[in-house]
């Protein structure tokens, strides 16, 4: 039996417990939620002030300005009516983004894959951090990158997707001239949104549960068999919200864009011809040059790309929770 002499004569005082949050947490909490309202706040001014000062763009050309192709800023003084629509360049800016999507979610998963599951220790913290200091290099670096160093190789291999996949009309050209193609700018594209990619398909792989991985194991499965069967299930949906932030983070691209494709107000599903444009290129070409009704025109662009990209970008947000809460 224990020594009942040994206890002390009197118990320690109950510990009480409460709910009523101490001063650090409520201190905290003011700042977050703080911080929260004032991102909420600057987007709404952000939509405000391109909504009031495109206003008269879409009261003048009404939903011909999002479908019309042409942009002709036109002579008000001499009686030339200005001609504005960015239906061309909403095509360009999804044709860039989803090349530059297809080249850079296979190895995005592939790389989060491997930093999950395959990467020795010493491996995977530094190939952790060189991925998410990609995401930190601006965008004019990888334009400049693409400019001088990229496009010689992709001319090449543009040359060579011509001469062997050129019947097929997205890979025909009117004409030999590959250069700043929307090729090369979804190349470029795809190095830039391959971090967004791996670090959400890297969190959302990290997330599958104890369990199903060891009982594909038990089973007798290899590694890429239980990759295959638990983890790539898991954490497809994860996937497809990692791909849609990436697709967000192309489509608002501008100056990397700006330099390695040609500004073509006609739409092109020729990736490999040298003519394209996106609605962010758009803006910063004709920005500088541009008439008062033009540069309305330019934020009335610039609003539209607003929207998109925030239809996006909640898209993925709602796949990245569903996926976290449901594990499908």
């Amino acid at each position: 039996m224990p020594d009942l002499s040994a206890l002390p004569e009197t118990l320690p005082e109950r510990r009480e417990l409460t709910t009523v949050p101490r001063f650090s947490d409520k201190v905290f909490r003011g700042v977050v939620t703080a911080g929260g309202f004032v991102a909420l706040i600057v987007l709404g001014l952000i939509a405000i002030f391109l909504a009031t000062r495109s206003f008269d763009v879409f009261r003048m050309f009404k939903l011909g300005f999002v479908t019309g192709f042409n942009w002709d800023s036109g002579d008000p003084d001499n009686g030339i009516t200005p001609i504005l629509g960015i239906g061309s360049m909403l095509i360009g800016t999804l044709v860039v983004s989803f090349v530059g999507l297809f080249f850079a979610l296979p190895i995005a998963v592939g790389t989060a894959l491997y930093l999950t599951y395959y990467a020795p220790y010493w491996l995977k913290k530094p190939m952790t951090i060189l991925v998410d200091l990609m995401a930190a290099i601006p965008s004019v670096i990888y334009g400049l990158w693409g400019f001088f160093i990229l496009m010689p190789h992709a001319i090449y291999w543009a040359k060579l997707i011509n001469k062997y996949l050129g019947w097929f009309p997205t890979f025909s050209v009117p004409l030999p001239i590959f250069e700043r193609s929307p090729f090369i700018a979804g190349l470029v594209l795809s190095v830039m949104i391959i971090p967004i990619i791996t670090a959400v398909s890297r969190e959302v792989f990290s997330q599958v549960p104890l369990d199903r991985i060891q009982a594909a194991y038990a089973l007798g499965a290899t590694k890429w068999s239980m990759v295959k069967t638990v983890v790539l299930p898991f954490g497809s949906s994860g996937i497809a919200g990692g791909a849609m932030l990436g697709l967000g983070r192309a489509m608002g691209e501008t100056v990397a864009v700006y330099l390695v494709l040609n500004l073509y107000f006609l739409p092109n599903f020729h990736v490999l011809f040298s003519a394209g444009g996106s609605v962010a290129s758009m803006i910063v070409t004709k920005f500088g040059e541009a008439g008062s009704l033009e540069l309305k025109g330019l934020m009335a662009a610039g609003l539209v790309l607003f929207i998109v990209t925030l239809i996006v970008n909640y898209l993925s947000n709602l796949i990245v929770r569903r996926a976290s809460r449901t594990g499908r």
